[in-house]
């Protein structure tokens, strides 16, 4: 975390970038030390620090997730112009309180038993840090940094970048 911003501030301005990214793309450390990601339906719950995803138990992810926790969950909006990179522990475990309040009716379609499915586990990121990257979406205002950039020589301003603590 910068000194500028505080620690709700921070996990504000995330929950804010991330808003309305249904999809992430969830990296885990495979065996060797091989990083493998995989898009992941992230679920409806409002960022807080914690990211929530659900997946079969026993899967390659889980397994992973049991012995390299260290994962990383990246989120892209190129809409937007919005990136955000969080990294963080996770863990796999069942719930059915937690299962019954992430649960969306578009979950039916990984999991057609239903939420009350015994195979379905809860794979929960708490993030340690992120860095994001949030650039002006209007094509004029980039078109207009990016001939800027070549008429002075100076490189574009991409917009904010900031690397954060959780």
């Amino acid at each position: 975390m910068t000194d500028s911003k505080t620690h709700a501030e921070t996990v504000q301005k995330l929950a804010q970038l991330v808003k309305g990214i249904h999809i992430a793309m969830l990296t885990t450390q495979g065996e060797g030390g091989v990083l493998e990601s995989r898009p992941m339906a992230v679920q409806a719950a409002e960022f807080d620090g914690t990211l929530y995803f659900l997946t079969q138990r026993g899967s390659g992810k889980v397994q992973q997730v049991e012995q390299y926790p260290q994962v990383n969950v990246a989120f892209s909006d190129p809409g937007k112009n919005t990136y955000v990179s969080i990294a963080g522990v996770a863990k796999a475990y069942r719930d059915q309180a937690t299962i019954d309040r992430i649960w969306s009716p578009l979950d039916k379609a990984w999991f057609p038993k239903g939420k009350e499915d015994p195979a379905i586990e809860v794979l929960e990121v708490e993030a340690e840090s992120a860095e994001y990257w949030d650039s002006p979406s209007s094509t004029f205002v980039q078109l207009y940094g990016f001939v800027k950039a070549t008429l002075t020589g100076t490189p574009p301003k991409g917009g904010e970048n900031e690397r954060v603590e959780l």
